[in-house]
């Protein structure tokens, strides 16, 4: 059930070159679930719509919710000049999360790349599994994040530049280390999602990716998010899904990227 409110922020800083670390305190913490998404408004009226921030970390206690997010555009770099005590409005949670039911006596494989890696941190602290081990893709050292990781699972790392961990990408990374693997969650660029899905399709893992897309309304109603599909939507009765609705986690076989 989505709802509109007004969130207060309650803290906000920089933790990378361009990346956002802000909590929002909001009573719509007590729905949300790992791999939901946010929209958020901006202030200035000229940027129009709102922005779909993934869900980073879900503190029910304090009715908190972590975003952590790239500064891209208007929106985003508006949202990075805001101090604590600052209010804003929301519209969520959105989408569908993670079915981190699925791993329940599994070896869940974890896997962020780049600004895909937030959304996977509140998955790595729900998900019960038989072991869990998380995958996350940097370019370089850079590693934000990689430390809060480290309380819940085994964290390996794959850099492009060789800087840390394995050289090259979470993939290079799995078949280096040869991590038990029963199930993939996974969220991170279009190119990388390709390539879990095919690997998991080649292997016979069940893999479950979270889709990035631009969205207008967060809500199904504008159809500019969708994806094609193995199944018929009941929408629109083509072949395709709405990833703000429908997604934006698929199982890796029902979508074709």
């Amino acid at each position: 059930m989505k709802k509109y409110e007004t969130g207060v922020i309650t803290s906000i800083k920089e933790i990378s070159a361009g990346i956002i670390d802000m909590s929002v305190k909001a009573s719509m913490t007590s729905l949300c679930l790992p791999g939901q998404f946010v929209m958020i408004y901006p202030n200035d009226k000229s940027t129009l719509l709102p922005r779909p921030i993934s869900i980073c970390e879900i503190d029910k206690a304090k009715e908190e919710l972590r975003f952590v997010f790239r500064i891209v555009g208007k929106g985003t770099a508006e949202f990075s000049t805001m101090k604590a005590g600052d209010t804003v409005r929301l519209l969520g949670p959105a989408g569908n999360g993670f079915p981190f039911d699925r791993a329940e006596g599994k070896n869940a494989v974890l896997i962020g790349g780049g600004i895909g890696v937030p959304p996977i941190l509140e998955l790595s602290k729900q998900v019960k599994a038989k072991k869990v081990s998380t995958l996350l893709g940097y370019r370089n050292n850079d590693l934000f994040l990689k430390d809060d990781f480290d309380k819940y699972s085994d964290v390996y790392i794959a850099t492009e530049d060789g800087s840390v961990g394995t050289k090259g990408n979470v993939l290079d990374c799995l078949k280096s280390q040869d991590i038990p693997c029963d199930v993939i969650m996974a969220c991170g660029p279009m190119p990388m999602l390709r390539a879990i899905k095919a690997f998991a399709e080649e292997r016979g893992i069940e893999a479950y990716i979270s889709l990035e897309e631009r969205m207008a309304c967060g809500v199904g109603a504008c159809l500019g998010c969708v994806c094609k599909t193995t199944n018929k939507d009941h929408h629109s009765h083509v072949n395709n899904a709405r990833v703000c609705t429908e997604g934006p986690v698929f199982e890796a076989r029902e979508v074709e990227i």
